[in-house]
């Protein structure tokens, strides 16, 4: 069985709890880790996958757009963040498979509405793929981290929960009925 884990990261805070959901993963599944800007939907849609798994950081209560990605830049980003987005790649996707999404958010804002993860997720199920588990979020002290502490214990048990699943759903399905 196979995983793809795609995200977006401004400051490397999603990149390190993407990370930790793919050696999460990594104990049921094959994974394969991609940067949004390397993973190109048409390049990727081609292999079967049984699960995947998009993240990103909340900007402005959702995904982030070209705006915003470059406030991040003027923030201390690097520039090559720029070009694409979970929004943009999500856009694109082609395959219809299990997916879950997850993001970074800041830690003061918790309460308020409005996540990367969910908006992933609608747009995902927009693109005739299967939820395979609730939009997660994690956090982060500020704009540029760092992350919470016990932050990346909880990604890993995540991507560790979100495998066994998979290979769940997959035995179910082979089962004789």
């Amino acid at each position: 069985m196979r995983a793809l884990v795609v995200y977006e990261s401004m400051f490397g805070n999603t990149a390190e709890v993407a990370r930790a959901v793919a050696t999460g993963l990594s104990a049921h599944l094959e994974v394969e880790l991609r940067n949004v800007a390397d993973a190109a939907p048409g390049a990727t849609s081609g292999q079967r996958r049984d699960l995947l798994v998009v993240g990103g950081p909340t900007h402005a209560f959702s995904m982030s757009r070209p705006q915003t990605r470059e406030d991040a830049v003027r923030k201390g980003a690097d520039p090559a963040v720029v070009a694409t987005g979970i929004r943009d790649w999500l856009a694109e996707s082609q395959t219809s498979t299990a997916f879950a999404t997850f993001d970074t958010k800041v830690a003061r804002v918790r309460r308020l509405p409005g996540s990367a993860a969910h908006q992933a997720s609608r747009a995902a199920r927009r693109r005739g793929h299967l939820r395979a588990a609730r939009p997660e979020s994690f956090y982060v002290e500020d704009t540029k981290g760092p992350l919470l502490d016990g932050e990346l214990d909880r990604a890993r048990a995540w991507g560790e929960r979100l495998g066994a699943e998979a290979q769940e759903r997959s035995a179910a399905r082979r089962r004789p009925v």
